[in-house]
């Protein structure tokens, strides 16, 4: 009797079905217009330090052939001494949102009765089990769009907390009371300042959540080179809170992608375990170390940024923009007369690109980066020929 040939598998089928029904994460667009003023992915519109492009080119010789340093040593030596810890509290990625990756792989066991509900939604059998604390990623909306989908690509629950109307942290009695936030999650993201809106939170409001916290918590601050506080003292109080930094958009290196975390050195320990070796290219650890060493010229830039988005916010609002208060380089507004998203449309005509996003939470409203004085006013100045037009 003849052997049955097998079923002829389809690519489909070949891909988990979590990733099949995954809704990735969408990235800022990065279109190749000729004048385009790009306002709308938070870069740092100051180009690098002379210092920094200079080492850069220095590098570029026969040392590219070469692995670099597989735990970028000499700059996590650099951020300690920047930091006031050890090397051992501090780990380095390929941008921070590897390290977000990393992390929940780290610390988050995959939730069986998440990944059965999805099988049997494919028509594979459902596999029983509870659902944990250990499975539970949780992080307060809006905020950075990568955490979900971090959290269902690993088979892990996941427990969206709104923030106050103004965007504000509820307090840990509120969140108590309301039963709506989970103490024992496994991992915990708070992103502060906050995007998309960045509202600041102080570090004595981090610092309660993070004391009320018995999971892993990560206090993302991608942006804190533009707030009036940092909580890098809490990464370093305690055991079970983590710091994300990044060079991204305060030192202009987006191009680089260096981040790091700030932590306790078991935790960074674990995560080193996860760690792709040879994760951070070799002119990326250059560049961040000579970025270290050239801090008064990004102090510099972070001033005449803080200055540009006050005046910029307040000559919004004199057009009829509602500008929340920000405490990062971009601003969230809700514009007037007519939708955000029509608003949208209409300052790309004017090559002008800004973001929106087409979620509950923050659909009325735009974000727009704070950049140069002379980008500031060109917005302004399109803003006004398009209220114009409306007569």
């Amino acid at each position: 009797m003849k052997a049955s040939r097998p079923a002829l598998r389809t690519p489909r089928s070949l891909i988990r079905p979590i990733i099949r029904r995954l809704h990735g994460y969408i990235p800022g667009e990065q279109p190749k217009i000729k004048d385009l003023i790009k306002l709308n992915t938070n870069e740092n519109s100051y180009p690098p330090s002379p210092k920094v492009l200079a080492a850069i080119k220095e590098a570029i010789d026969g040392r590219l052939r070469l692995y670099p340093n597989p735990t970028a040593q000499l700059l996590r030596e650099d951020l300690a001494r920047f930091h006031g810890c050890e090397a051992s509290n501090i780990i380095v990625g390929n941008g921070s949102d590897e390290l977000l990756a990393i992390a929940t792989r780290a610390f988050v066991e995959p939730d069986r009765s998440v990944l059965a509900r999805c099988e049997a939604r494919e028509g594979a059998s459902a596999l029983k089990a509870g659902v944990t604390a250990r499975s539970t990623v949780q992080f307060f909306t809006p905020s950075y769009s990568l955490y979900p989908v971090l959290a269902e690509i690993h088979g892990a629950r996941t427990n969206a907390v709104p923030l106050a109307r103004d965007f504000g942290l509820p307090t840990t009695q509120q969140l108590r009371r309301e039963k709506i936030w989970d103490f024992h999650a496994a991992l915990s993201f708070i992103t502060t300042p906050n995007a998309p809106s960045g509202r600041g939170y102080s570090t004595t409001e981090l610092a309660a959540l993070c004391d009320a916290q018995r999971g892993v918590t990560i206090l993302d601050e991608a942006y804190v080179d533009f707030a009036s506080e940092n909580a890098l003292e809490l990464g370093l109080k305690h055991p079970h809170v983590l710091i994300a930094r990044t060079f991204s958009k305060a030192y202009s290196l987006c191009f680089q992608r260096v981040g790091y975390f700030v932590g306790h050195p078991e935790l960074i320990a674990a995560l080193d375990k996860v760690r792709d070796s040879y994760n951070v290219n070799g002119l990326g650890q250059i560049a961040a170390q000579a970025t270290l060493g050239a801090l008064a010229y990004y102090k510099g830039n972070f001033r005449k940024i803080i200055a540009t988005r006050e005046r910029f916010s307040l000559e919004l609002t004199q057009l009829g923009f509602d500008v929340f208060p920000s405490q990062t380089n971009f601003m969230l507004m809700r514009p007037p007369r007519f939708a955000a998203r029509e608003w949208l449309d209409r300052l790309r005509s004017e090559k002008i690109l800004v973001r929106w996003f087409n979620t509950p939470e923050v659909v009325n409203y735009l974000r727009v980066t704070v950049g140069t004085d002379v980008e500031a006013d060109a917005m302004l100045r399109a803003a006004k020929r398009i209220l114009r037009a409306l007569g």
